[in-house]
């Protein structure tokens, strides 16, 4: 396979608001606008960034499946085919997709063109009526072999390297995370009140972000997931209120050596655009380690354990 391309992406954070689509979608708009002028030939927004996704975990069936739409034919699939052509650029986005009486957590490519990729988180939770996905989303974009898993896919090793194996030089790994309880050490949710008084006094906010609470915990593994595959790694995640709690950014583009080429450090929306080159790859870490594995020795990889999988998110506990 030919080498990737160079390529300028673009990560964006967005301060989003529950189930208001067209509110969202206007903020992204403007962050499009600001990645192209940057230079950006794609631009990467978080998780079912389109209706928004922390307030889903406290909705029923009926108000999921009415936020929920067809992909491509439904509205808001169409408006970012619409955006796409407007800006001359590639767009992902998530939101919720409706196929008969299911409902998917759903990550979309588009052009002008149409609809280029859509995957389906594979590990789904949040809310007990979202289905989850079964299979791997990879995809050739103008010269560059892209990936995408959503979130909680990226915590599992197995997910990052598989997408890798299939060719993915770019994987872009969508986000609502971080200020979320958890059992370790300093992490937590943030005050609301200091994301609302941020321009009086920033500090208290800013220290929360950058420490265990945000962007500490993510750099405990999402270097490690570009590193280990030798992949270039887009993430994004909401800003700000995120129905009652605290979203902290830091959307950013890593390199195939682990490296921070390009992060949101602003208290509120902003995009970022990095630079995606082709030469770090083969030197990676991560591409030596491909070529040194041992598929013979793995079988107890797949072993089936004769129990349904648990997703314990720190969202809650599901099982699948």
């Amino acid at each position: 396979m030919a080498p990737m391309r160079e390529i300028r992406i673009g990560a964006a954070q967005f301060e989003n608001r529950n189930a208001d689509k067209q509110y969202n979608l206007a903020a992204m708009r403007a962050l499009v606008a600001k990645a192209v002028e940057a230079g950006a030939e794609v631009v990467s927004f978080h998780e079912v960034c389109i209706p928004a996704y922390t307030f889903v975990r406290n909705i029923g069936r009926d108000e999921l499946l009415a936020l929920a739409e067809p992909v491509p034919d439904g509205p808001s699939t169409q408006a970012l085919i619409a955006m796409a052509g407007e800006f001359g650029v590639a767009l992902l986005a998530g939101l919720l997709e409706r196929e008969g009486d299911r409902v998917f957590n759903a990550y979309l490519c588009v052009t002008r063109d149409g609809l280029v990729a859509n995957h389906r988180k594979l590990h789904a939770f949040i809310n007990p009526h979202l289905a989850s996905g079964d299979q791997y989303t990879v995809f050739d974009f103008d010269g560059v072999r892209c990936g995408i898993l959503t979130c909680f896919d990226n915590n599992l090793v197995e997910n990052v390297r598989i997408t890798a194996l299939l060719g993915a030089e770019v994987i872009f790994m969508p986000h609502v995370t971080c200020c979320l309880p958890s059992a370790m050490p300093g992490r937590g949710l943030v005050d609301p009140e200091l994301w609302r008084n941020r321009e009086r006094d920033p500090v208290p906010l800013r220290q929360e972000f950058l420490g265990p609470k945000g962007r500490g915990w993510l750099m405990r593994w999402l270097p490690a997931r570009a590193f280990e595959n030798g992949v270039y790694a887009v993430f994004t995640n909401p800003v700000g209120i995120d129905d009652d709690q605290v979203r902290n950014g830091n959307a950013m583009i890593l390199d195939p050596h682990g490296e921070i080429l390009a992060e949101c450090n602003t208290l509120g929306d902003d995009v970022v655009v990095g630079r995606c080159t082709p030469e770090k790859i083969e030197v990676s870490s991560g591409r030596r380690y491909l070529r040194a594995r041992r598929p013979e020795l793995y079988a107890p990889l797949v072993e089936p354990t004769g129990e349904r999988p648990v997703i314990d998110s720190g969202w809650g506990v599901v099982k699948q």
